[in-house]
């Protein structure tokens, strides 16, 4: 038998399409990325929403049983809903792997008083209201690094210059990154680029964004970029399988990032909603196989970044003033 990771790169479709005279257009170079992530590799692996020791147990498991390599698991809930026991727990696991492990910070607008996040325009979203969302959000990044953690997800501009202030100064491991929420993901390039320079290492894109669009970002940064293959409902539920191999020749560096649709939120998790988030972390790592698995019969598998890796390379930054 044929090992599908041979095969000569395809488009899906092609050979019979052709055969009909339906051919899709050739590509245009142009469109490709030039990036990589440093160290090499065009796209890494992120199984998201792993919600504690539990899942994250269920999430190594399935991915030793499925073959599915990982380099970032990242959580939702936020550091604040984790014990210190459960956070060094989750750090030496994916310590013991070389996986890189990304914790959410602190208070967010959706589940503090502010009603105007209830309304039809979501008002402010995700941003840490006042100084003192800005100071949980801080108090969770300290916390969790003296734990081991080395990614911080963010999901407000000034907590991430915040942090980024603070990992300048020492206040921070200097090899911490920060890796910006999808629920506040910018949609053109000059928003991608700000975000860059505010210090984010990784940043979260809209799941909806065009191929178009892709190309249109990487023309002006070389952040690397996560992207949901298939998002949650609360993010439009996309499935986006069958285009992973152009995502990557379009937006490398690029994260795979294997969530689930048709599935409720765990957001902030619980032991109520242990039988829920341990299933569905379960089938986020299957999900994940099948779009590797497609992939491969597609001739598209080389060039992942080799496991381990998790910095993001020399970025632009605003200049930091004293």
């Amino acid at each position: 038998m044929t090992d599908a990771s041979a095969t000569a790169p395809r488009r899906p479709g092609e050979q019979t399409l052709t055969a009909l005279g339906l051919s899709a257009p050739a590509l245009d170079p142009a469109d490709a990325s030039p990036h990589t992530f440093p160290g090499g590799g065009r796209w890494r692996t992120e199984i998201p929403s792993c919600e504690g020791p539990e899942a994250l147990a269920v999430v190594l498991k399935e991915a030793s049983r499925l073959d599915v390599p990982i380099h970032r698991i990242s959580q939702g809930s936020g550091v604040w809903m984790l014990t210190d026991a459960e956070i060094t727990e989750m750090a030496e696991a994916t310590a013991e792997r070389d996986i890189e492990l990304c914790l959410f910070t602190g208070p967010r607008g959706t589940w503090d008083i502010g009603g105007s996040t209830r309304t039809d325009s979501g008002g402010a979203g995700l941003r840490a209201r006042g100084h003192d969302a800005v100071a949980g959000c801080v108090e969770d990044a300290v916390r969790a690094t003296e734990l081991g953690v080395t990614c911080l997800l963010v999901a407000d501009e000034g907590v991430l210059w915040t942090l980024h202030r603070a990992r300048a100064a020492g206040l921070l491991p200097a090899d911490t990154t920060l890796k910006l929420s999808a629920l506040v993901g910018p949609v053109n390039p000059a928003s991608f680029a700000v975000y860059e320079r505010l210090g984010a290492d990784s940043i979260n894109v809209p799941s909806d964004l065009t191929l178009d669009h892709l190309t249109e970002i990487r023309r002006v940064s070389a952040t690397p970029m996560d992207m949901y293959i298939e998002a949650p409902d609360d993010l439009g539920g996309y499935v986006r399988m069958y285009e992973v191999a152009e995502l990557i020749r379009r937006g490398a560096p690029l994260y795979l990032k294997f969530g689930l649709s048709k599935a409720p939120g765990i957001y902030p998790y619980g032991h109520h909603l242990r039988e829920l988030t341990l299933a569905t972390a379960k089938e986020r790592v299957r999900r994940g196989r099948l779009a590797l698995d497609l992939l491969a019969r597609h001739g598209a598998d080389g060039d992942m970044a080799p496991l381990g890796s998790r910095l993001p390379g020399d970025l632009s930054r605003f200049e930091i003033s004293s």
